[in-house]
C-alpha cells in the first residue's frame, strides 16, 4: 500500500495544480488515478502465482517450473505495468505542450509588459493560444489548429493504448485461467495434470482492468467526436 500512495502523490499533485489547465485535463488525470489503484488491486492475486500453481506429479519439482513457463508463455504483470507507462505517457504529451505554450505565453507577456515588443504584430505559434480566468491560464482551443491535432493525437495514442492492453488481458491472461484442469505435455518429463489455484480471484481481477479500460475507451472516443465536431468544424466555418 506504501508504494501505490507514493505513486498517487505526484498525480494528484500535478492534477490539482490548475495554474495552467485545458479541456479534459481532470478527467485524465482522474483515470490515471482510478488505474493505478485497480492495477494496484488487481495484482495482488497474481503475486504468488508461481506458488499456486500446482501439479499431481510431485516427485520433480523441475517438472513442475517447467510446466509453468509452458503454461504461462507470455507476461501478465509485467505486461500491464509497460502498459500503464504508455498510457501515463498519453497525458505526459498533452502537458509538455501545455507547459511549452504556457513558456511562450508568458516570455510574451513579459515583453509586452516592459515595452519590448507591444506594437509587434508577428507572434510565435501558439504564443495567444491561452485565456486568463479566475483559476489561472487555460488552453483556448479556439486558437491553434495544431493545437487540436497534437491534442486529438494524444487522445488516439490513449485509446491504441487501451485496446492494447485490453488485448492482452483478453487473449494473453485470460484463456491461462479459463480451463480448470489441463494436461501438460512438456518434453523429457511425464505427463501430468496441472492447475492454478485461485482462479476465480485472478478472473475477476482481469474483469475489473477490462471495465476500466472500456470505460477508458468509450470517454477518449467522444473526447474525439467532439472536439472533430466542435473545433474542427469552427476552423472550417472561419476560414469560409
Amino acid at each position: 500500500m506504501a508504494a501505490i500512495v507514493t505513486g498517487l502523490i505526484p498525480i494528484l499533485r500535478t492534477a490539482v495544480d490548475t495554474t495552467t489547465t485545458y479541456k479534459g485535463r481532470t478527467v485524465w488525470f482522474g483515470f490515471l488515478c482510478i488505474r493505478l489503484v485497480t492495477l494496484f488491486l488487481a495484482q495482488m492475486p497474481w503475486f504468488k502465482l508461481e506458488s499456486d500453481f500446482s501439479c499431481n506429479v510431485t516427485t520433480d519439482g523441475l517438472c513442475t517450473r517447467a510446466c509453468f513457463n509452458w503454461h504461462f508463455d507470455k507476461p501478465s504483470v509485467m505486461a500491464w505495468n509497460f502498459l500503464f507507462v504508455l498510457l501515463l505517457l498519453s497525458v505526459l504529451l498533452m502537458e509538455m505542450l501545455t507547459a511549452h505554450l504556457r513558456s511562450i505565453f508568458q516570455k510574451k507577456s513579459a515583453r509586452e509588459k516592459s515595452g519590448g515588443e507591444a506594437e509587434s504584430q508577428e507572434e510565435p505559434t501558439g504564443a495567444s493560444g491561452f485565456t486568463t480566468n479566475s483559476a489561472g491560464l487555460a488552453l483556448d482551443m479556439h486558437r491553434s489548429r495544431k493545437t487540436v491535432i497534437f491534442y486529438l493525437f494524444s487522445v488516439v495514442l490513449r485509446i491504441t493504448v487501451e485496446i492494447w492492453f485490453v488485448y492482452v488481458l483478453l487473449y494473453w491472461n485470460l484463456p491461462k485461467l479459463s480451463p480448470t484442469m489441463f494436461l501438460c505435455n512438456v518434453t523429457g518429463c511425464p505427463k501430468q495434470r496441472c492447475v492454478v489455484r485461485a482462479a476465480a480471484e485472478k478472473c475477476m481481477s482481469i474483469y475489473a482492468l477490462l471495465s476500466i479500460s472500456a470505460l477508458v475507451i468509450i470517454i477518449s472516443s467522444a473526447f474525439c467526436v467532439y472536439f472533430i465536431a466542435h473545433y474542427f468544424c469552427n476552423f472550417c466555418t472561419q476560414s469560409s
